[in-house]
């Protein structure tokens, strides 16, 4: 008998020593098979740092080379779900083994808060890239589509069942669209129906205490949140049903270039005037960028007008010669496509590229860069124009995309969803840098011009606070650190959010009051609220 005791002894003291010399790894992989209604062979769905795919797993849709580098953090493990019980399954192991959880759909944040982690170590990417089932039902104008799934799949899956059906998302097609929809989804139809998030009527989530919950099971609040709110905040997408909106079977396109030595100054001028009050069918953006100036070794700034248009090219042209003929807009400029084709012209693929390239989910846009928003509610003068011009020509790789606004998007309610730019916003702009390599000295110089960038318009877009769009995610805007207070979140809490960050806390403490799901940015929760 005693010796049956001093076995079972050892044989405690042997499993106990081997419980504690176990790796994070080996932990949370024991964890996710215990608590699994699916088995998973770890090679099948896991790696590690020591696996030969680890690098091209945790790059393989991460879209800001920035936040790859050598020096930022690396995940422990990336976990890639086969099924919707193993992101449950994700949510319980993390809980229990006190190891933190990044979660990334497309990998598109601006930050790299999906896949990245500076403050929170060791932490583990859960990557959604394989529930990306899409089902389209064109009789209820609906579709589901799991979180993994890129915007661009959902609008190939639509396009294969109606030549007359679209969605109002994104203009980015390699889009995951579990992220995407959390903080918006602006697109060249927003003037027409709004967001993307405008038109979710449905949504499949795992919250912070593993449980699956839909519309009704969630309650209005949290589905108000989720819908705008940002990512990584309240819970884990797992699918959007969204509703789908009725396109022309013909559409128009068009993109017309101007540089300042081509009267661009004045045709910008009109543009602002115009822009939120056009037509609401059409949507021109401006894209503005550095080429060489007429004189050899000289720059100048181009503005190309990008443009999709609801309808033929005669009406087009009759919109345009009585709201904005000062482009000069003509009928070669114009071509008329289906939507599904539009979808790839804005994206900037190649005439002729075939819709299946949008199955690919890979984005043209890979590159180490910096960004910042802002929302303009008067026009630029031509004094702040020109001022701007000469920044942009100091640097050697700058973007600016300016999104019109008007239309829908100034007929819904700033707290109708989170996202409050609406009514009296004329246009967004959108700054970027670029750059080609991993230097140190690379990233300080072109974040220090962006930031000088971003410091100069601050007398020309909109005050009080001074807004910005959470989906162009920027830290420099503020970060949560160890706690950050309701106050200190409100720095940035309240450019994304405006008064509706304040209801977002309130949500955010109900529903996750531990704040499981947290980043450098995510929605805070009020401590005194949870305590009672």
């Amino acid at each position: 008998m005693g010796s049956s005791i001093l076995k079972i002894v050892i044989l405690a003291v042997v499993l106990s020593s081997y419980a504690t010399s176990q790796t994070i790894q080996e932990k949370f992989y024991q964890c996710i098979i215990v608590n699994s209604e699916l088995a998973i062979p770890f090679s099948t769905a896991f790696s590690t740092p020591e696996n030969a795919s680890f690098t091209t797993i945790l790059q393989s849709t991460a879209q800001n080379l920035r936040c790859l580098t050598p020096s930022i953090p690396k995940p422990q493990l990336i976990f890639t779900p086969l099924i919707e019980n193993h992101v449950q399954a994700a949510v319980t192991c993390s809980k229990e083994l006190n190891i933190h959880l990044r979660i990334r759909s497309g990998g598109h944040d601006y930050e790299g808060l999906s896949y990245m982690s500076e403050d929170e170590q060791p932490f583990i990417v859960l990557d959604l890239t394989k529930l990306r089932q899409v089902s389209v039902d064109i009789p209820d104008n609906t579709a589901w589509a799991q979180a993994g799934a890129s915007i661009g799949e959902l609008y190939y899956r639509i396009a294969q069942k109606s030549k007359t059906h679209g969605f109002p998302a994104g203009l980015c097609p390699s889009l995951g669209i579990g992220g995407h929809l959390t903080g918006g989804a602006y697109g060249p139809m927003m003037r027409k129906y709004g967001l993307g998030a405008d038109n979710v009527i449905d949504a499949r989530i795992v919250d912070s205490s593993g449980r699956i919950l839909d519309r009704e099971s969630m309650g209005e609040d949290l589905f108000w949140a989720i819908r705008g709110g940002g990512g990584g905040s309240f819970g884990i997408i797992l699918a959007w049903k969204v509703r789908l909106v009725p396109v022309p079977a013909t559409v128009t396109v068009f993109t017309v270039s101007k540089t300042l030595e081509e009267n661009g100054t004045e045709i910008i001028k009109k543009w602002q005037e115009v822009a939120d009050k056009l037509n609401e069918d059409l949507f021109i953006r401006v894209i503005m960028q550095v080429v060489e100036g007429s004189e050899k070794g000289s720059k100048t700034v181009q503005t190309s007008y990008n443009a999709l248009f609801l309808g033929g090219t005669e009406r087009l042209l009759d919109v345009m010669k009585t709201s904005f003929q000062e482009l000069g807009l003509t009928k070669k400029d114009c071509v008329e496509m289906s939507w599904i084709e539009s979808v790839l012209y804005i994206a900037g693929f190649p005439s002729k590229t075939p819709p299946e390239v949008l199955l690919q989910g890979k984005s043209l846009f890979k590159n180490y860069f910096k960004a910042k928003s802002d929302f303009v509610r008067k026009p630029v003068p031509e004094e702040g124009l020109n001022g701007l011009f000469e920044r942009l020509m100091e640097e050697d790789s700058p973007l600016m995309i300016w999104n019109p606004y008007g239309g829908m998007m100034s007929n819904i309610s700033e707290s109708e969803t989170p996202f409050p730019h609406r009514k009296g916003v004329i246009y967004k702009i959108q700054y970027l840098t670029l750059w080609n390599d991993d230097k140190q000295e690379s990233e300080e110089k072109h974040v220090d011009w962006i930031r000088r960038l971003y410091s100069y318009m601050r007398a020309y877009v909109s005050k009080s606070p001074r807004e910005a769009y959470v989906n162009y995610r920027d830290l420099d805007l503020g970060m949560n650190k160890n706690g950050s207070t309701f106050i200190e979140a409100s720095l940035w809490g309240s450019k994304y959010f405006k008064d509706n960050f304040s209801r977002l806390v309130r949500v955010k403490t109900k529903v996750d009051p531990d704040n499981f799901f947290r980043h450098e940015q995510s929605i805070p929760t009020l401590p005194l609220l949870s305590e009672k």
